[in-house]
């Protein structure tokens, strides 16, 4: 039997994304420093590019099965316990010497990362009213792009001035401060009487058709997003010369849309239907990405700072206001009883989906084609959009239907 609401504020939110605050931090400083790690440890940019890789990797393949393994414990301590093991793998981070040492490590976080997100989100759905649902989900994930809006900024001075290493000890500290708030700010009996779902069940969940689309636009707008998104410092040094100093800008502001873009987006979704919210990000979020690549193949490095500025900022709006919807939607197509199964296959594909934008990106960076990278990512996008048209359509069709 699927828990009952009992929460009616959003407290339990502002608690979770701490945790999801860390995590973003972790998950995204490591994408500016990689010239300067490819530097210290004399490899190629593409080819630490696989510290990104292998985190989304890792993280998409073992959330379903570590969120079934620990499906029966409570939930407010399966959060504080995982939180504290990602502390303790972003010190074995700081302490490796070399690439293998930081791959181990990498794998270890996303394995904490894939446990934590999910279960917080299918935590707070069912601790607040429906009504408030996007608001709370926007909250907790909400720390991801707060993270992006100021760990990683933060994270690259302290990058440059200390040493890329000190970074992986900084999200530490934020993630055992994250503990801390977990133990303090959750009630005990916040993780109990959730019901949970056995193997069958979440197969069953996993094979309905309007879950597999809205997994796969969820896969397709994940490809976009890391296709840039993943090699951004590469494509700023060559398309407008931008050093250091001007890629950690780029990245603030990315992360201050992003934030923009995940609690307008969640608002949107509550006001305006989630399906509306989402086909708006994407329509834009395409635009975006053609404007960088227009902007690399015509456009000298002193023209091609304004409109990398206005497409960035648009960007990380778009890109993070889809999000809360997309998971709204999600919890709404597959009910509120499949929520944990459906957020921890979402999480899966999102994660998978930047693997390969990751990938696809690598690609694209060792052939010297930075360029091509908007191209890339819109083509991406540009398919969930068709998925979720063709999705949306279907369900009107259906819900218009005449009974037989």
């Amino acid at each position: 039997m699927a828990v009952e609401v009992r929460n009616q504020s959003l407290a339990p939110a502002w608690v979770m994304a701490l945790g999801t605050f860390a995590i973003g931090t972790e998950g995204f400083m490591i994408v500016p420093l990689l010239p300067s790690m490819a530097m210290d440890l004399q490899l190629s940019v593409a080819t630490l590019g696989t510290l990104v890789t292998v985190f989304t990797l890792t993280l998409a393949f073992s959330s379903p099965i570590l969120t079934t393994l620990f499906g029966r414990v409570d939930r407010r301590q399966l959060l504080i316990s995982t939180m504290a093991f990602f502390a303790l793998a972003n010190l074995v981070a700081w302490q490796s010497s070399g690439y293998w040492g930081i791959f181990a490590a990498r794998i270890l976080l996303a394995i904490a990362a894939g446990l934590y997100t999910p279960n917080a989100n299918a935590l707070i759905s069912v601790l607040v009213a429906p009504e408030k649902r996007g608001r709370a989900l926007a909250i907790v994930n909400g720390g991801m792009t707060i993270a992006i809006a100021l760990g990683l900024p933060i994270g690259s001075l302290v990058g440059n001035a200390l040493g890329w290493r000190v970074t992986f000890l900084g999200v530490g500290i934020l993630a055992m401060i994250a503990v801390v708030g977990l133990v303090v700010g959750l009630d005990r009996s916040a993780g109990a009487g959730i019901s949970v779902p056995g193997l069958a069940a979440r197969v069953a969940v996993a094979k309905r058709p309007p879950i597999l689309i809205g997994l796969a636009i969820t896969l397709f707008w994940a490809i976009g997003a890391y296709t840039v998104w993943t090699y951004i410092a590469p494509y700023l040094q060559s398309v407008a010369n931008f050093g250091p100093d001007g890629i950690s800008f780029i990245v603030c502001l990315w992360g201050v849309g992003a934030a923009i873009g995940i609690f307008t987006g969640g608002v949107l979704s509550d006001k305006l239907g989630a399906k509306v919210v989402m086909v708006g990000s994407l329509v834009i979020l395409i635009g975006a990405f053609l404007v960088l690549s227009f902007t690399a193949f015509f456009l000298s490095p002193s023209q091609a700072v304004i409109p990398i500025v206005i497409s960035v900022a648009v960007w990380g709006v778009t890109v993070f206001g889809f999000f809360p919807a997309q998971m709204s939607h999600l919890i709404q197509t597959g009910g509120q009883a499949s929520a944990s199964i459906v957020l921890s296959l979402n999480t899966s594909s999102m994660y998978a989906g930047f693997a390969l934008g990751s990938a696809v990106g690598a690609v694209v960076v060792s052939r010297g084609q930075v360029g091509d990278l908007g191209l890339a990512a819109a083509l991406a996008e540009a398919v969930g959009l068709i998925l979720l048209c063709g999705f949306a359509t279907r369900t009107a069709v259906s819900s218009t239907s005449p009974a037989q």
